[in-house]
């Protein structure tokens, strides 16, 4: 009776009334649902979205689709736009090559192939083979490649698969020569790649979850195994867990040369703690080599006996440092690569040398010296952008990816001895980048700081306060936003758009210092940030309050909607992704306890309490505002921000809403966090996405 009650409330699909266009969604049940938080109530009534194996549920999802899918298909925009983007999307996209053993290796997409195919070649001028084609491990592409590693002496390769976006992997074993798979599924590992020693690798795996809870469920007792190659999951070794810190992750690594076993800690604080063991002897006791969680410590190399060290310990903008094998204690460490005032995000060993890649206002430097750090050289890139560096610590080749806004990804050859680069290729997309600009930006946030921005859009764009902005950011986690390209964005820009990127507080785009000043009590600075942002564009002419949309994934979904709810008069689109937005209970499924470092928790104290409902987008809708038109996404196999944080915020800003703007929810299918997702189901997001941008910025296609 209850769930023929709910589907007869949710038969009221979507209804356009005639007098003022306010649309009408399906009904969502409330429950009475109250939590305590130190003699604070707090109500829930929408708790029963969080169960994501229920009838009911998959009900409310079939009908929030249905009435998401009847407003977008009668977007006008949408077909020319989906169109125009296949039509991009569809150039060949060649990776980085990277060399094991004698023969290179690289990845490569046709065009509007759904995953990129593994290439092989003898040498850079030979024929090029598939290697692995994960398009063949499903009819629907909905398999992805996730991870692959090589046997040092390159006759085995290890390759992880995720299924429909979820963070579980299944873990094989092909042989590099005959292609034929000799091993696998190992089953239930997460975070995790394969380490190898000899004819086996570490991995990192939880149990079995609980059957119908694989998505939901909090992921505790993180173990770390050595599997030899042809022998039954079942047998395999555990090297390391730690049951007094079930919440925690534990991965291994070993070093080039297989002597030395790595084991990272980490879930705790800002960084992990880092522990060292012969890897031929499992059975030796650890040693500690650092272990404050507020910092990060990660061994890039080790040559000669002398371990190097890549960690902002007592540096926040980080370093490189060295120790020697018989004396790898913290205490031991000799500063090699000492802090500048540019970010070090990156440190290599190729070709017996350095690499170093340098943040400098979120965009990348790159230097080249000596293993004793001296002869310090800057490598010359072809503009402003991003720059990855591919090789191995004795390799003779050295490659670089090099990408910005407006130019995908090329790849050049680096002749580390002359410090030359050389274009090796680039691939060829129907966009004329010539007519595009990219500037860097500085506006002053709500106390005063000094905030970067990007902006990218036609050459003689005209301030005159009219000009649509797509608004992007993250700003949490330690992680930076370089520039980067997207073929998503160009009909954007094309039509005469400005996409702007931020780099707010929060990020790691100066260090661990900007890092901290966008967490827990001073989150509200990410927020500040962010909204300074779109205030400078108008102020400055660039755009209006009812020409801006803003949009975030993840931690990104958390800015959006935390800017929607505090100022709703700000911008005219919102598009909460992958969402964090309930910082009540974000903490309770799968992975969320992990974020405390950032978010603090509801349940610590009273004051972390209450600063997070204070802010908690869930619990900030206010009936009777006038919210933009908002567009949330997710996906029924996200596993990393459970769905149910977009549930429900999705019915309580229905109910919220009192102006005419749509607020919708589009929720994927076989499709997770974001990683590996198919083409096919890339384009038909991203047409969603930006038709519905496009539309209510007053955008013609």
């Amino acid at each position: 009776m209850r769930k023929m009650t709910l589907l007869l409330l949710m038969s009221v699909l979507f209804i356009a009334c005639q007098n003022n266009n306010k649309m009408i969604y399906p009904k969502t049940k409330k429950v009475d649902t109250i939590d305590v938080y130190f003699n604070t109530e707090v109500a829930d009534p929408y708790r029963w979205l969080e169960d994501d194996t229920s009838d009911e549920t998959a009900e409310w999802v079939k009908a929030q689709n249905k009435v998401t899918q009847s407003y977008l298909n009668q977007i006008p925009q949408r077909k020319r736009l989906k169109e125009r983007l296949t039509q991009l999307m569809n150039y060949e996209k060649i990776g980085t090559p990277f060399k094991k053993g004698e023969r290179y290796f690289f990845y490569r997409n046709d065009g509007l192939q759904n995953q990129s195919v593994l290439y092989v070649q003898n040498s850079l001028d030979d024929e090029p083979k598939v290697f692995l084609d994960p398009n063949k491990l499903s009819d629907d592409g909905t398999i992805a490649l996730a991870n692959i590693s090589f046997s040092k002496d390159a006759k085995y390769v290890a390759y992880t698969v995720s299924q429909s976006g979820s963070d579980w992997r299944n873990i094989y074993v092909m042989d590099s020569q005959t292609l034929e798979v000799i091993d696998g599924p190992i089953e239930w590992a997460k975070f995790t790649g394969a380490s190898w020693r000899g004819n086996g690798f570490y991995y990192s795996a939880y149990d079995a979850p609980e059957a119908g809870k694989e998505f939901s469920s909090v992921n505790e007792n993180h173990k770390i195994y050595y599997h030899k190659v042809g022998t039954p999951q079942s047998e395999d070794q555990l090297v390391y867990a730690n049951k007094k810190y079930p919440k925690r992750f534990y991965s291994a690594g070993v070093s080039t040369d297989e002597d030395l076993l790595f084991i990272y800690e980490s879930g705790e604080g800002r960084g992990n703690a880092l522990f060292l063991k012969p890897s031929d002897d499992l059975s030796s006791p650890l040693i500690t080599m650092a272990e404050n969680f507020n910092y990060q410590y990660y061994p890039i190399e080790v040559i000669n006996n002398k371990i190097y060290i890549y960690t902002n310990y007592k540096a926040p903008k980080y370093r490189l440092m060295v120790t020697d094998v018989s004396k790898p204690q913290i205490e031991n460490w000799k500063e090699l690569i000492p802090e500048t005032e540019n970010v070090l995000s990156n440190a290599q060993v190729i070709g017996k040398q350095l690499i170093l890649t340098y943040n400098q206002d979120a965009s990348n430097k790159a230097y080249i010296c000596h293993l004793d750090g001296k002869d310090i050289k800057e490598i010359k890139l072809p503009a402003i952008g991003s720059v990855g560096f591919s090789g191995n610590r004795d390799d003779k080749e050295c490659f670089y990816s090099f990408t910005s806004f407006t130019q995908p990804g090329s790849t050049y050859t680096f002749d580390i001895e002359k410090n030359e680069s050389l274009l090796y290729r680039s691939p060829q997309i129907d966009f004329d980048s010539d007519k595009f600009i990219t500037q860097q930006l500085f506006f002053e946030s709500k106390d005063g700081t000094q905030i970067p921005m990007f902006i990218t859009h036609k050459k003689g764009l005209e301030l005159n306060s009219n000009n649509p902005v797509y608004l992007y950011g993250y700003g949490g986690f330690n992680i930076s936003l370089n520039p980067s390209f997207s073929v998503s964005r160009l009909p954007f820009l094309e039509q005469g758009g400005i996409y702007a990127q931020v780099n707010l507080r929060g990020g790691g785009e100066y260090g661990e210092d900007w890092h901290i000043a966008g967490t827990k009590k001073q989150k509200q600075n990410v927020f500040d940030d962010f909204i300074s942002a779109a205030e400078y564009l108008i102020a400055n002419k660039y755009t209006s309050t009812n020409k801006i949309a803003i949009v975030g994934g993840s931690n990104g979904g958390l800015l959006v909607g935390a800017c929607m709810t505090q100022r709703p008069d700000l911008f005219q689109v919102a598009i909460p992704q992958v969402g964090v937005l309930d910082m009540l209970r974000y903490h309770k499924f799968t992975i969320g306890w992990n974020w405390a470092s950032d978010y603090g928790t509801s349940e610590e104290s009273p004051e972390m309490f209450k600063y997070l409902l204070g802010y908690s987008p869930l619990h900030n809708l206010t009936k009777g505002v006038s919210y933009p038109a908002t567009l949330i996404t997710t996906a029924d196999h996200d596993d990393r921000v459970v769905p149910a944080h977009s549930f429900k915020f999705a019915a309580a800003l229905q109910e919220a809403n009192d102006g005419k703007n749509p607020t919708l929810i589009r929720i994927d299918t076989k499709a997770g966090h974001g990683a590996g997702k198919p083409t096919e189901k890339v384009i038909e997001e991203q047409s969603d996405i930006y038709g519905f941008i496009m539309y209510h910025l007053g955008m013609n296609y």
